[in-house]
C-alpha cells in the first residue's frame, strides 16, 4: 500500500477543493492514486464543492460567541459568507456558523480558525467544504475578530438578527476596568448598538488612518481657498473642519446616539465615576455582512439556476 503523505493530501486538496480529512480518506481508499481519488471524491459528491469556489459569496451570517470564566472575558465575531440570503435561515448553516464562531474564541484570524477543530472534532475548513457539497452554494469564512479582557467586559450586539447570536451586523466592544461587570456589559452593549448605527472608522484620532485625514484636509483646503479668504483664515477654517470630521468618524469623539448631548468618551468617563473605577474602551469591531465584496449582477444566480434546470431566466 502506498504511503499517504502530507504532500499527496495537499496535491489532492488543491486539485479537488475538498477538505483535508476527506482527501486523506480518498487517498487511503485508492492506494495513493491521485486521479482515482478524484473519481472517488466525485462519486461521493464531494468534489463538486470545488466548482462553487469562484462564485461570489456576499450573503451569509455574522456569528458571535462569548466566554466568561475566571480568567476573564473573551468574545469572537466571525463572518461566514454564502451566495444567497436564503441560506441564513438554513439550520445546518446557522449551526455551522455558531460552531465556527466558538472556534474563534481560541484562534486569531480566519486562517487559524479554518485550520482549527470545532468542539465536535471537525476541522473548520472541512465543515465548510462538506456544507458546500451538501447545500450547493459557495461558502467562505471571510473575516473574524476577537477581544479578551482580564477585568471588565467584552460586550456584543447583533443587528438584524436571524437567530440568537447570528445576523447581518455583528459588533464587539471591549472595555477594561474594575467594578460591577453587569454594568460594564450594559455600557458596552449600548456602545455596540451605537457602533452598529454609526460605523465609526477608528477608536481614537490616533488610530485613524492618516491618509484619510490628509485626504479630507486636501478637500477642505481646496474648498476654503475658493472663498478667497486670507491664508491664516483658510488654515483656521480647515482645522475646524478637520475637528468636525473627527467628531463624525472617531468613536470616542462621536455624539452618543442615545444622548447626543454627550460624546461616547464622556459616557464612558461618567459610567466609570459611577462605578468608582476608571473605564477604558480597548477596542471595537463592526462586521457588516458582505461589506466590501463586489456582488454579481442580480440576474446571474437566477440565470444559472434556470440553466441547470433546463429553463430560461
Amino acid at each position: 500500500m502506498a504511503e499517504v503523505t502530507a504532500a499527496l493530501v495537499k496535491e489532492l486538496r488543491e486539485k479537488s477543493g475538498v477538505g483535508m480529512m476527506d482527501c486523506k480518506k480518498a487517498l487511503v481508499e485508492n492506494n495513493g492514486d491521485i486521479e482515482a481519488s478524484i473519481d472517488w471524491l466525485r462519486s461521493k459528491g464531494l468534489s463538486k464543492a470545488a466548482k462553487k469556489a469562484d462564485r461570489v459569496a456576499a450573503e451569509g451570517l455574522v456569528g458571535i460567541a462569548v466566554r466568561n470564566d475566571g480568567a476573564g472575558m473573551t468574545a469572537a465575531a466571525v463572518e461566514v459568507n454564502a451566495e444567497t440570503d436564503f441560506l441564513s435561515r438554513n439550520e445546518l448553516f446557522q449551526n455551522a456558523v455558531r460552531k465556527i464562531a466558538a472556534v474563534g474564541l481560541d484562534n486569531e484570524g480566519v486562517d487559524a480558525i479554518a485550520a482549527a477543530k470545532t468542539a465536535d472534532g471537525d476541522v473548520v475548513s472541512d465543515v465548510l467544504t462538506n456544507l458546500i457539497a451538501t447545500i450547493g452554494e459557495n461558502m467562505v469564512a471571510r473575516r473574524s475578530a476577537r477581544f479578551s479582557v482580564a477585568k471588565g467586559a467584552v460586550s456584543s450586539y447583533i443587528h438584524n438578527a436571524t437567530a440568537p447570536d447570528l445576523g447581518r451586523i455583528g459588533v464587539l466592544v471591549a472595555i477594561e476596568g474594575e467594578g460591577d461587570q453587569a454594568k460594564i456589559l450594559e455600557l458596552g452593549r449600548k456602545i455596540a448598538m451605537h457602533v452598529a448605527a454609526t460605523a465609526p472608522l477608528s477608536l481614537s484620532p490616533d488610530d485613524l488612518d492618516q491618509a484619510a485625514i490628509e485626504k479630507e484636509r486636501q478637500i477642505f483646503t481646496e474648498q476654503a481657498l475658493e472663498s478667497g479668504k486670507p491664508a491664516a483664515v483658510v488654515e483656521k477654517m480647515v482645522e475646524g473642519r478637520i475637528r468636525k470630521f473627527l467628531e463624525e468618524v472617531v468613536l470616542l469623539k462621536q455624539a452618543f446616539v442615545m444622548n447626543p448631548d454627550q460624546t461616547v468618551e464622556q459616557l464612558v468617563a461618567e459610567t466609570g465615576k459611577e462605578l468608582g473605577s476608571p473605564l477604558t474602551v480597548k477596542g471595537f469591531v463592526r462586521l457588516a455582512l458582505g461589506e466590501g465584496v463586489e456582488k454579481a449582477p442580480a440576474g446571474d444566480f437566477a440565470a444559472e439556476v434556470a440553466a441547470m434546470t433546463g429553463g430560461q431566466a
